[in-house]
């Protein structure tokens, strides 16, 4: 396995591969002297200082002892060519091209597929659409070079492509973790995973499962002191995808269970940028000013008719000279319609000013359209995203999709997702967050909780200890692109806020087992966050796994390793798995009764933990080589 990277992913993914898939593993980064650490600024007084130095500390003591890295480090500026050759792409199996810039990796990819056909690649791009087309030319070309035909690439593992993003895998979980009671969702190809994290049920209660129960929380999640919800937190800590017996037995702990399943379908095509919807384009008071005229039109038309008895249309036509002040003066007529000429006058001197301000809101309203809006008066319970980066402009999205109020700051104008901001008509807040007022003016004393998304690590945590100086309750969660200091940040702050719901995320720890089941030559559908672990879910074929083909679906469940949560027949035999008549075609059926025998023909959806999907997927395809 060959990983090019120039950010922590790029680590991250080896020691993945190195340490859980026990792959051989040869890492290309720039060399140490471009890698410039960030400076801490702004209003980093001395808790700040401290805190930094402290997780800092701890870092570092976790990154010396830390096993299962690169067998092979090279140091180079740019995946070219020769750095390709010499990090053996042309004997590999996979390799990834994680870079932050989309152009280096699809530069590499060409290089690379050119050098090896059969290579695996795993792009990192963060424009869906490119990246479509991207995967689409690698496969043509890789079935070219071999002989096959074309899609023959896709079909098999060898000559495969995959292009993942790090914001589309991060963006649901963080987003999801900044809401109290919200589901964390898996979407991909219109499948919808939605699962639930619920309390502990009251004594004598006993807790929905739903469809089925992914996880147990921690027993001490509500201790300072207690269990990380990591790995190393032991039998205090998060158990994934507990049996029967554990669900039953654990008393106190939250759950998180999968609770509904729909097809999500095509995603709606977004609005037009810059133009408004016609009900922004006018005020309400103005709009009920425009109703209220129109009602003294009508009223006037219809006494005309009645006084002078004559045709409606007619009537109305004379109203609206007379509004307009272009009627004959009615000289020679009787009292009642001399009155209603008066009136009618007097309705078009107010009808003058109502269509002058009119016109005014909409050419205001238009000329807003393209500026960013600011938090209107009185807002409270919204989310304050910082950052509309990669990251923050995926999350924003997906919070808009979930109709949750957002006020967004942003220190650049010029930012990746100022245009996104300016067409789902988020208010935003420019300046840097680490100075005074900024915050402020995002309403943060009066927000429901805080999404620290920037770059930089040490603005996020800057922030985050602020906003809590401001409101000691605020739910804060934090990205942070290092786990190890991530979990640093989250023990210290969950000890000093402990009635405040903390949460650190590293988009590395959430992206890294994707990138890396796509090594393997695996569809990873997605990743859900339970606590400080990951729970990943697969699309497996059951011809070849003799852990799944030819047993129960109950026999092939093994506890704290992997669990199957739907079936895709292929031979029209959906209603035979669910028990019930079904017809020919191909569909995922869920709710699997745990006597139906997996065959080899069988595509599953199956949910499972990191090392699990390692001993069910990973060492595979080497022992077929290797026979």
């Amino acid at each position: 396995m060959v990983v090019c990277g120039d950010d922590g992913l790029a680590h991250r993914l080896a020691a993945e591969l190195r340490g859980v898939y026990r792959e051989q593993v040869t890492l290309v980064v720039p060399p140490s002297g471009r890698r410039v650490p960030q400076p801490v600024v702004g209003r980093a007084r001395a808790a700040s200082a401290a805190l930094l130095d402290m997780v800092n500390a701890a870092v570092n003591r976790a990154g010396n002892g830390e096993p299962g890295g690169a067998d092979q480090e090279l140091e180079a500026t740019e995946p070219t060519e020769d750095v390709l050759a010499d990090a053996g792409v042309e004997r590999a199996t996979a390799l990834a091209l994680v870079y932050d810039d989309d152009e280096t990796n699809i530069r590499a990819a060409l290089t690379a597929r050119r050098i090896n056909p059969r290579l695996r690649l795993v792009l990192r791009l963060y424009n869906r659409r490119l990246g479509q087309h991207i995967e689409e030319l690698l496969d043509q070309s890789a079935a070219l070079a071999t002989g096959g035909g074309r899609g023959s690439a896709t079909g098999g593992v060898e000559g495969s492509t995959t292009v993942l993003s790090d914001a589309d895998t991060a963006a649901p979980a963080l987003a999801a973790t900044a809401l109290v009671g919200t589901s964390k969702i898996v979407e991909t190809d219109g499948l919808l995973l939605r699962a639930v994290e619920r309390n502990p049920p009251r004594p004598g209660e006993v807790a929905d499962p739903g469809l089925c129960t992914l996880a147990l929380l921690s027993a001490t999640s509500n201790d300072p002191a207690g269990a990380d919800g990591s790995e190393d937190s032991g039998e205090h800590g998060p158990q994934l995808l507990p049996d029967a017996a554990a669900v039953e037995a654990a008393t106190g702990r939250g759950t998180v269970a999968l609770e509904h399943v729909s097809y999500s379908g095509p995603s709606l095509p977004a609005g037009r940028a810059g133009v408004p919807a016609f009900g922004e384009l006018f005020s309400r008071r103005l709009r009920w000013s425009l109703a209220g005229l129109t009602a003294c039109v009508v009223a006037l038309a219809v006494a005309l008719m009645v006084v002078t008895r004559d045709h409606p249309l007619h009537a109305t036509y004379v109203t609206l000279l007379d509004l307009f002040s272009i009627n004959e003066p009615a000289h020679n007529t009787d009292v009642g319609r001399q009155i209603l000429q008066l009136l009618s006058g007097f309705v078009g001197l107010l009808l003058l000013p109502v269509l002058l301000a009119a016109v005014l809101e909409a050419l205001g309203t238009f000329r807003t359209a393209s500026t960013v809006r600011k938090p209107p008066r009185g807002l409270g319970g919204h989310v304050v995203l910082l950052g509309l980066g990669k990251i923050g402009t995926r999350v924003l999205t997906r919070l808009r999709e979930m109709d949750i109020p957002v006020v967004c700051v942003e220190a650049d104008p010029e930012a990746r997702g100022m245009a996104t901001a300016r067409r789902l008509r988020v208010p935003v807040v420019l300046g840097d967050v680490t100075q005074e007022g900024v915050l402020e003016a995002a309403k943060i004393h009066r927000a429901h909780s805080l999404l620290a998304l920037t770059s930089v690590d040490t603005t996020n945590l800057e922030a985050v200890l602020y906003a809590r100086s401001v409101r000691s309750r605020l739910r804060v969660v934090l990205r942070l692109y290092d786990d190890d200091f991530a979990t640093a940040v989250y023990r210290t702050l969950r000890a000093a806020h402990p009635r405040a719901l903390t949460r650190s995320r590293s988009v590395t720890h959430l992206a890294a087992p994707s990138f890396a089941g796509a090594m393997m030559g695996r569809q990873i559908l997605g990743a859900i966050p339970v606590e400080r672990r990951v729970l990943l879910f697969a699309a497996v074929e059951v011809a070849g796994h003799p852990q799944l083909e030819g047993k129960t679906v109950g026999e092939a469940f093994r506890a704290g390793a992997w669990r199957v949560l739907a079936l895709e027949v292929s031979d029209g035999r959906a209603g035979e798995a669910s028990g019930a008549e079904g017809g020919r075609e191909s569909r995922l059926v869920w709710e699997l009764p745990d006597t139906y025998v997996l065959r080899g023909s069988d595509r599953v959806v199956l949910a499972a933990t990191r090392r699990g999907l390692a001993e069910l997927l990973g060492r595979r395809a080497r022992q077929r080589s290797d026979v």
